[in-house]
């Protein structure tokens, strides 16, 4: 496909999909303009502060590939933006109790609002990034939808974390690698010469100084870490917790109590900081309740559908029906129970590969 000098704004990582996604417009003959962010980190020990999305490192990965593409490249603060919208909701759902995807709100308040009007006031068409997943543009009558769809590589599609884009995003959206493997994209950057052709892979938790969660929170919301008693379903006391931060749904090892039978962390209770255990067979729900439901297409259906839903970003599709709700929410019933369901992640919705949106489980008393 050639583009005919179309603008592009490339959200640069210094990694290979990123990069990839740069050369690969480039060679469509778009006018490609490759923007960085900078974002807010905590200070390591030796007191420097950086996110290691955008080290020194990568920063400079990044504008050697853009020196080498003949791209111009521009690095942006958006530290306060980022410290607001997605470490502070981070600390903020942790205190209150759920497991949060801080992800999906960096995709929703970072990538695409504060990088997309960016791009937009540079009179770029197209805002694209290195994510495994794609856009299709489908004609109805006298206008155009947008459908979100899951990228070629299922190890690596990340339409999950994009649940959040609507119409006024996708119409904008470019997502270059989509269409191909991992191993395909690696074969691209070597075939440019790309400096970060083996580079490894980026982590999540990018604003963590030394990916320790449990310390990150120790350090800046202590309140989620607080010691309490650990109940079975029946009231009984068996223990004593270290904080409800540092358990999640499901988890058997590490809890700190014994007995005659396994058990398995079934939920908490935060207001009266109580992390409540029980066995295998009290573990898991056949339903759930979500919140803040974004549709791709704008609005939510008719009435209830059946759909494959995700309820973690690397879970198997589990089939249900699910029911849109009013205020944004929606009711979700499996057809068969999940043990994993945990609040604070999202439930994401699919109609095969095409991603119809998603939204944030809700707690539920255990």
């Amino acid at each position: 496909m050639v583009s005919n000098g179309i603008r592009v704004v490339v959200a640069m990582s210094g990694g290979v999909d990123s990069s990839v996604a740069a050369a690969l417009l480039k060679t469509q003959g778009y006018d490609v303009i490759g923007l960085m962010l900078r974002l807010w980190g905590e200070p390591e020990a030796a007191g420097s502060v950086y996110n290691r999305c955008c080290s020194p490192d990568a920063v400079a990965q990044a504008r050697r590939v853009a020196e080498q593409l003949d791209l111009p490249f521009y690095v942006l603060d958006a530290q306060a933006a980022f410290k607001q919208r997605v470490v502070d909701f981070f600390v903020d759902s942790y205190v209150a109790g759920v497991t949060p995807n801080p992800c999906l709100e960096c995709n929703r308040h970072i990538r695409w609002e504060f990088l997309l009007n960016k791009a937009l006031a540079l009179d770029a068409a197209y805002l694209a990034t290195g994510h495994y997943a794609q856009v299709r543009a489908v004609r109805e009558g006298a206008g155009t939808r947008y459908e979100l769809l899951a990228g070629v590589d299922a190890q690596k599609d990340q339409s999950y974390v994009l649940s959040v884009m609507g119409q006024a995003q996708l119409q904008h959206a470019l997502f270059p690698v989509g269409g191909y493997t991992k191993p395909e994209i690696r074969q691209i950057a070597r075939d440019h010469r790309l400096p970060v052709a083996e580079r490894a892979e980026s982590q999540d938790l990018c604003f963590l100084a030394d990916n320790d969660y449990r310390r990150f929170l120790r350090d800046h919301a202590a309140a989620a870490l607080r010691p309490g008693p650990i109940v079975r379903a029946d009231g009984a006391i068996v223990g004593e917790h270290t904080g409800l931060a540092n358990y999640t749904i499901g988890q058997r090892k590490g809890i700190g109590v014994t007995g005659p039978e396994a058990l398995y962390v079934i939920g908490t209770l935060p207001e009266t900081n109580v992390l409540v255990v029980g066995p295998a067979e009290a573990l898991g729900h056949d339903h759930l309740t979500a919140a803040r439901v974004n549709w791709v297409a704008g609005a939510p259906p008719a009435g209830p559908f059946r759909a494959q839903v995700k309820i973690r970003y690397k879970a198997a599709p589990a089939w249900a029906i699910v029911t849109p709700l009013p205020d944004g929410r929606v009711a979700v019933q499996f057809e068969a129970r999940l043990r994993d369901i945990t609040p604070g992640q999202a439930a994401v919705f699919y109609d095969g590969a095409i991603c119809l949106g998603g939204g944030i489980i809700q707690r539920e008393a255990p």
